[in-house]
């Protein structure tokens, strides 16, 4: 059987997106990812603001080229929480000032790359992907 092109973005929206809802739906992707970003600097709150943002305007993604980044952001926060929780627990055992760690760069990397692959247009392939 013959598979079908893999193109990105996919042709069923190449064309139907409006010019200016995608400029929009990009602008928001890179705010969101800002706001990820700050997170640290503000005590969490920012990342708040970016999950509640994620899935008001979630079904406005759905079908765009968008879609995977709000989902890579989402699954980031939800295992960046868990991890936190896990470091924040373990505290009192000490081992958990790494584990922190460990999570706050490994939620930096998430960051990292699906901004850098936001601005470079590339799809994320895996968004449910761990790295």
């Amino acid at each position: 059987m013959e598979q079908p092109n893999q193109s990105y973005p996919p042709p069923a929206y190449r064309h139907a997106m409006e010019p200016e809802r995608e400029r929009s739906l990009r602008t928001l992707t890179h705010v969101l990812y800002a706001l990820y970003a700050v997170h640290w600097l503000t005590g969490g709150l920012t990342i708040l603001i970016a999950i509640i943002i994620n899935y008001v305007k979630r079904p406005d993604v759905a079908g765009t080229p968008y879609e995977a980044h709000f989902e890579w952001q989402i699954r980031s926060f939800w295992l960046c929480l868990l991890g936190y929780a896990i470091g924040a627990m373990l505290l009192l055992v000490v081992i958990g000032i790494p584990v922190l760690w460990a999570v706050s760069i490994w939620m930096l990397y998430r960051i990292i790359k699906g901004w850098l692959y936001l601005y470079d247009n590339k799809p994320l392939a895996n968004p449910r992907a761990w790295v």
